[in-house]
């Protein structure tokens, strides 16, 4: 599996977190996850995800912040042109 791209997004002001997640979902190389850590849980962001075909899971961290997994699963296009 590659690495997992790590976007922390705790300190950016909205739109910022969802322009830059969906930014960063245009650069996904097959088998790499996009990890992702907010101060909240992105809601508007998984109507997103789903829309578009990526898979994604959210944990709550021991600090109480929010890391959501995101992945495009096998077979599945790409958002991006």
């Amino acid at each position: 599996m590659a690495e997992d791209l790590i976007l922390d997004v705790r300190d950016l002001e909205p739109p910022e977190p969802l322009e830059k997640v969906l930014e960063a979902l245009c650069s996904l190389r097959a088998g790499q996850r996009i990890r992702m850590i907010h101060w909240r849980e992105p809601y508007p962001l998984y109507s997103i995800l789903g829309r578009d075909g990526f898979a994604h899971e959210t944990r709550t961290t021991e600090t109480g912040d929010f890391e959501i997994l995101i992945w495009r699963p096998e077979n599945n296009g790409t958002l991006c042109a």
